[in-house]
């Protein structure tokens, strides 16, 4: 991960998941997170995905927008409906089945 505030990932696609992992910094947790993030995605929907990463120790204000009480977060943004899951995402099913992923398909 990038020392930015943000950081986007994108792979173009028609049907596209806009996704952002709200972390604090990089800790070991929040890079787990986002390793499995990158991998759940190119495994389930590649090239269908945008991952934006929000850094909170840059900007704490951004977390307000979603409602970010505990980190890492990660908000699926599209498609509808949006949903978040809170941890290091490392198990799959469970994150698979928090954005909602099987009725999308």
């Amino acid at each position: 991960m990038a020392a930015k505030t943000r950081k986007k990932v994108i792979k173009k696609t028609a049907k596209a998941w806009e996704l952002r992992l709200y972390v604090a910094g990089q800790t070991p947790k929040c890079l787990v997170a986002f390793s499995n993030l990158k991998k759940i995605c190119e495994e389930h929907f590649p090239g269908q995905y945008a991952i934006e990463v929000i850094d909170l120790l840059k900007n704490p204000k951004l977390a307000a927008g979603d409602q970010i009480f505990a980190i890492p977060t990660l908000v699926k943004k599209l498609p509808l409906p949006v949903r978040k899951i809170i941890g290091d995402l490392s198990n799959t099913q469970r994150v698979l089945v928090g954005l909602d992923y099987k009725s999308v398909e």
